[in-house]
């Protein structure tokens, strides 16, 4: 939602007050594609779960809960889905958008045919208000500087890593900060009695 909110705040010029910065905190940008190489490597990571993400969406955009296992294969984002063209595929393309070392040895998966209902019945997957890493590069060069943080064992990670790659492109300062040893929610655990060394570091 922070995301979202800096786009619409930075391309609104009536507004004469604006965002001084953008805190994405281990942020949801993107609901097409569910096979980011951080999707595949913490699939099965607590404590935010691959198959937990897709119905999570699911319930935030007031879709049927049905839906699941088409988002989970990649269905609703096939080749035969008429909404999501070339260019809207190029802003989560992992493959041009991450390092090597995030990509690893993980491959895409994008399939031929799948299920174009599905972003029919759901448009808000392809809603950038949703979605804020499917936003032009114009939209994305009018928010504030950006502070990104992102941790290794999260099925997020490779959200924010674009989505920082994408603001820098679009010429905003962008502070990364990356936790090798992190996990979704380990900001939680920066206190007894349930404190972490990651924890307590990412809130330093």
């Amino acid at each position: 939602l922070a995301a979202a909110a800096a786009q619409e705040f930075g391309s609104d010029e009536s507004l004469e007050v604006k965002f001084k910065v953008q805190a994405l905190i281990y942020p949801v940008l993107q609901a097409l594609d569910f096979y980011t190489p951080s999707y595949q490597q913490n699939q099965a990571v607590p404590i935010l779960y691959r198959p937990y993400m897709a119905r999570f969406w699911l319930q935030y955009l007031g879709a049927d809960a049905a839906l699941e296992p088409l988002l989970l294969a990649n269905n609703h984002s096939s080749l035969d889905q008429p909404a999501i063209g070339a260019v809207t595929r190029s802003r989560l393309n992992w493959t041009a958008l991450l390092p090597a070392e995030r990509r690893k040895h993980y491959q895409p998966v994008v399939r031929e045919k799948g299920s174009p209902s599905v972003v029919s019945t759901v448009p808000g997957l392809t809603d950038v208000r949703a979605s804020p890493l499917l936003a032009e590069q114009g939209v994305l060069g009018k928010t504030p500087k950006a502070y990104v943080m992102t941790c290794e064992f999260d099925v997020l990670r490779d959200d924010g890593l674009m989505y920082a790659r994408r603001l820098q492109d679009a010429g905003v300062d962008v502070t990364s900060d990356h936790y090798d040893d992190g996990f979704h929610g380990c900001m939680v655990f920066a206190n007894l009695p349930l404190m972490s060394s990651v924890g307590r570091r990412s809130m330093d």
